[in-house]
């Protein structure tokens, strides 16, 4: 059975990659995950406020009002003690761990960069690549709270940032991109545009709550679950064969159901987090097993057999993905509910 994935120029043993969390900055963790199968890792992500060249801008970048990150498991922007914090990761040693996992795995290690403003964090990007880096993911994700600020501003900035990466890079550049575009698609595309070989949907952040016992906002980390998956996969779904871009899939993969239904819809790759950080690196081998046995049980010999056969560009009955869906639901549970 060929479980083989191609995603950004390089080839994977299987679609799984381990997405970036707190526990891939260690390098045991990093090697139970390839033994358990995962066929790539990316690291957890350099922030631009850790590179510190936007140091002497932080007060006005903080009044853009960015939400929290789940790899952080902290607010996105965090006190100046940020080096100190989960990942103690201030820019030579992120180097250091890169060079250390590249040494210790023979899978492709992926790093990474959050940011939202175009700037000098940037040019760390050349120190990653020189470091042994196989791919870069830029990490882009800000709740704007300025009033005036067109969303036309925000995209143009999120793809000034992509183009002057992919400037000066020579290695594949990947956009982990959020889902709150006007046009996700349209987006998708100007990215791909801008030198993106791959799209990562989506970006999946904290939102605030409210403690009502100590009237304080929470950002308490909650991890996914599978009905978490429907929004990436309809996208997955709506962008496969559409776009020359590798996708890879994000949120909700609990068991190789979900696994599955990505590559159906048209991931090349499919990330987990949530699930190592419930079970461990052992879960890459039950979320394989499980791909195997299905694919077994069907004679299906290659992932190119299922994969984006499910997608919008070639599904004869496309609308099922658009506001076709929508009204069918709503008239179905309709009459559920008066034949009740």
């Amino acid at each position: 059975m060929d479980l083989t994935t191609p995603y950004l120029g390089l080839t994977l043993n299987n679609p799984l990659v381990a997405s970036a969390s707190p526990a891939n900055a260690q390098i045991d963790h990093l090697r139970r995950l390839e033994d358990a199968g995962a066929a790539a890792v990316v690291l957890p992500s350099l922030f631009e406020e850790q590179v510190g060249v936007a140091g002497t801008r932080r007060e006005a970048i903080l009044a853009t009002g960015i939400d929290s990150n789940p790899e952080m498991h902290q607010h996105y922007f965090p006190p100046a003690h940020i080096a100190s914090g989960p990942y103690g990761l201030v820019p030579d040693r992120y180097l250091d761990l890169l060079r250390r996992a590249r040494e210790s795995l023979s899978i492709p290690v992926i790093a990474s960069l959050n940011g939202t403003t175009p700037g000098g964090w940037l040019d760390f990007g050349k120190q990653i690549e020189q470091a042994g880096a196989q791919a870069l993911e830029v990490n882009l994700y800000a709740v704007p709270t300025d009033l005036f600020e067109s969303g036309a501003a925000i995209e143009e900035r999120y793809v000034r940032i992509v183009q002057e990466l992919r400037g000066q890079l020579g290695i594949a550049l990947c956009v982990k991109m959020g889902p709150y575009f006007t046009n996700v698609g349209n987006m998708a595309q100007r990215f791909v545009e801008a030198g993106a070989a791959g799209l990562v949907v989506f970006n999946r952040f904290v939102q605030p709550d409210i403690d009502l016992h100590r009237l304080k906002l929470s950002s308490e980390l909650t991890l996914s679950q599978a009905i978490d998956m429907r929004l990436p996969l309809q996208w997955i779904a709506l962008l496969a064969g559409r776009i020359r871009a590798s996708l890879a899939a994000s949120t909700g993969v609990e068991n190789a159901e979900q696994v599955i239904k990505y590559l159906y819809a048209g991931a090349d790759a499919v990330m987990v987090t949530s699930t190592v950080l419930r079970e461990g690196p052992s879960c890459f081998e039950r979320l394989l097993g499980g791909l195997r046995a299905w694919l077994e049980a069907r004679e299906v010999d290659s992932l190119d057999a299922i994969r984006g056969a499910m997608s919008f560009a070639r599904l004869k009955d496309p609308v099922a993905y658009t506001r076709g869906q929508y009204l069918d639901r709503l008239q179905t549970w309709s009459g559920r509910h008066l034949d009740a």
